[in-house]
């Protein structure tokens, strides 16, 4: 099988985040440290600003009702932009303390929503505002849907990053980006079994990363994992066998399916964004 990989767009300083809305064949991607948010056009080509300033936004995705929900490093918040264009913050500290830097988010599809929150944008001021802690941790969230309750469902990552529900929803898969912070720590993929309320339980290592980090991943129908890394996108089966990369030549930060038919893989690497068409599909997740 052969595929094309082509670059679409080339000015950023960190590209993350995509998110592609079908209704009007689109996609949303940050460029954090130049503190802006990009639009492509996929009926024309053409790239534009979305946002800006975006108060340093990172990871993206759309809602069931094709809302934005987004993760602000330098407002430390997760956000929702309605449909009208005003925005509605979903989440902004846990238990009075502000949140440290929302990271990247999804959405279950009984509305409820996950994020991770690591330190990453009050590390230094590059892609955020410089700050202590004052969770003095990082941990992985739900917020409810009905009460807004945000609630802790996994608290021993130590830089929890990207995050992905398999096609059923019975599986959370979540990054730990913690190698950043010392070559203990881990640069891996975990797994949990996802209860019906909401709980997790069972988390194992899924993979380890073969070449820098994983990042932002998503699942495509199959339940096979396509996650970013050092090199390109790596592919694994739903076991943890890596069975295949795409070769990117910039570190990739997240990737997401779009398309009339989940058939096109937007990834952002670095200074740019790419797409490659694919013969699977991504699963939905809108």
């Amino acid at each position: 099988m052969t595929a094309t990989v082509r670059k679409l767009y080339g000015e950023c300083d960190w590209a993350e985040g995509p998110a592609y809305f079908p209704g009007g064949r689109y996609l949303v991607w940050s460029d954090a440290p130049n503190n802006r948010m990009l639009r492509y056009d996929e009926t024309d080509g053409s790239v534009s600003v979305f946002r800006s300033p975006s108060n340093n936004a990172n990871g993206n995705t759309v809602d069931r009702q094709g809302r934005l929900v987004t993760c602000e490093h330098g407002s430390r918040r997760v956000t929702r932009t309605e449909h009208d264009g005003t925005i509605t913050v979903l989440a902004d500290n846990y238990q009075g303390k502000r949140l440290n830097s929302p990271n990247d988010v999804v959405v279950k599809s009984d509305g409820s929503i996950w994020f991770t929150d690591p330190t990453y944008g009050i590390d230094n001021d590059y892609e955020g505002n410089r700050s202590e802690s004052e969770i003095g941790a990082s941990y992985v969230y739900r917020i409810d849907p009905q009460s807004g309750e945000i609630k802790v469902v996994c608290d021993d990552f130590i830089k929890p990053n990207g995050l992905a529900f398999s096609p059923d929803e019975s599986l959370l898969y979540v990054v730990d980006t913690g190698r950043t912070h010392g070559a203990e720590h881990p640069a891996h993929m975990r797994v949990f079994d996802v209860s019906s309320g909401g709980g997790l339980s069972n988390g194992r290592v899924f993979a380890d990363c073969t070449n820098g980090l994983f990042d932002g991943f998503r699942l495509d129908t199959e339940g096979r994992i396509w996650t970013s890394a050092g090199d390109g996108v790596h592919c694994y089966d739903p076991d943890g066998t890596l069975i295949g990369k795409i070769l990117i030549p910039e570190v990739v930060a997240n990737v997401c399916f779009g398309g009339p038919k989940r058939e096109r893989l937007f990834i952002c690497a670095t200074t740019s964004l790419y797409s490659v068409r694919l013969f699977i599909n991504g699963a939905k997740t809108f």
